[in-house]
């Protein structure tokens, strides 16, 4: 029997071939943007953990250089113990952070996160001769309207502040992105978060810093309550539900 396109089964088999075909080409094409959509989160991470670090990276490949000297690891907070599992690159921190299994809620929230996943991503950098240069380390806290996301890099002595980088929040344009001036951050620099017992010292202060305040960084007037979260952040992420465990393994060299 002659096939007849123009009839009812010959219609059926049309948009049945023209539905999978569409349906082929969406689910191709969703693939394809995946895969860009990681590149891009892979590359925005790199970037920040480098300028974190306070790497040099003018006229260079910033991939080519996080590549060369950055080594990314995941770290179980309550042991300090890192987790070698699970691709660390890309690991989804929030989504751990969310999810029942993966997460906790801290005991005392001071970074007013709700919850917080059990493993954390870190990243050790090193120089050109292969010596430490500097531990990244991701905290995140609610500031005034938002939470905010940031990394702090610390020096070998697992004290003293390398550089620091914010690069997400929901603050008040002209007022609460002050975290984001270099003017503000670099101030940041050389502060050390401990006091001579290990416990969290740093403090934004409101009114100034006093000059050879080794912990201290000026408050900016009119962001308080930005402030008082990037504070508060910094506490908890480098206290005992943080990343206390992990620092006090390093300096023992045990990881």
């Amino acid at each position: 029997m002659a096939f007849k396109k123009d009839s009812i089964v010959g219609t059926m088999i049309f948009t049945i071939i023209l539905c999978l075909s569409c349906s082929f080409m969406i689910t191709g094409t969703a693939e394809i943007l995946k895969e860009r959509k990681l590149a891009k989160k892979r590359d925005e991470l790199k970037r920040n953990v480098l300028i974190a670090a306070d790497v040099e990276l003018a006229g260079q490949d910033f991939r080519q250089v996080f590549d060369a000297s950055v080594t990314p690891i995941l770290v179980e907070l309550d042991t300090g113990k890192v987790d070698t599992s699970t691709n660390a690159l890309d690991f989804d921190d929030r989504m751990a952070a969310i999810n029942p299994e993966t997460s906790m809620k801290p005991k005392k929230d001071t970074a007013k996160i709700k919850t917080r996943a059990n493993v954390a991503r870190v990243f050790k950098v090193f120089d050109e001769q292969g010596q430490l240069h500097a531990v990244v380390m991701p905290i995140y806290g609610k500031g005034l309207w938002s939470m905010i996301y940031g990394f702090v890099a610390l020096k070998p002595d697992y004290n003293t502040i390398e550089n620091v980088v914010f690069y997400e929040h929901g603050e008040t344009p002209g007022i609460g992105d002050f975290i984001e001036d270099p003017e503000w951050t670099n101030k940041l620099k050389g502060k050390q978060l401990f006091d001579e017992n290990g416990h969290v010292k740093f403090k934004i202060v409101k009114g100034g810093a006093k000059p050879g305040d080794l912990h201290g960084v000026d408050a900016v007037s009119g962001a308080t309550m930005t402030g008082r979260g990037v504070q508060r952040a910094i506490e908890f992420w480098f206290g005992n539900e943080g990343f206390e465990t992990f620092l006090q393994k390093l300096k023992a060299s045990e990881v």
